[in-house]
């Protein structure tokens, strides 16, 4: 049996999650027995053991740069995303205030309700289509701040294939720069 962080709370069902860094998180509904909590991760434990392999890799790639290649990368992200963010805005007819590099490592984009669109350095270590996806993902919360169907319906408007493009995030990031 893998080994588990095992969360409980008011919800109505049993829910895998594969924490960036590495971690499996099992959530729980308050009242369900252990015996039941260890089938559930039983039964799934091909899927998680194949998600947490996936995890490991990314954190491997992330912890083994040198200060040079991380500084590479920051300036590589200051010379891509905000050009990139300004395509896709003026495409889509939104302004954000302003774009930042960050080094956040728990998120590749974040957006402010002030208007603000940060994006981690990190980035720069998928593919060009995943780091699209971000950009417009994050350009998206410009107009709703949320994940509802209204922003899923513009995300996929601009990127049709948003899905695959998502999935490209959470892949080992070897050999894709």
């Amino acid at each position: 049996m893998l080994d588990y962080e095992l969360k409980i709370s008011s919800r109505r069902t049993l829910a895998l999650e594969i924490s960036r860094d590495a971690r499996l998180i099992v959530r729980a509904p308050r009242g369900m027995l252990r015996s039941e909590i260890e089938r559930f991760v039983a039964a799934h434990e091909s899927w998680a053991a194949e998600k947490l392999d996936a995890a490991r890799a990314r954190k491997t790639t992330f912890d083994a740069l040198g200060e040079a290649e991380i500084e590479a990368l920051k300036a590589q992200a200051e010379k891509i995303l905000p050009p990139l963010t300004e395509k896709y805005a003026a495409a889509m007819g939104l302004a954000p205030k302003r774009v930042r590099i960050t080094g956040a490592k728990t998120r590749f984009g974040s957006c402010g309700r002030d208007g603000n669109i940060c994006y981690s350095w990190r980035l720069m270590l998928y593919p060009a289509a995943a780091r699209e996806y971000v950009v417009v993902h994050e350009l998206c919360h410009l107009r709703h701040f949320d994940h509802s169907a209204a922003f899923y319906a513009l995300l996929e408007s601009v990127l049709p294939d948003y899905r695959a493009r998502r999935a490209l995030l959470k892949q080992p990031t070897a050999e894709q720069r």
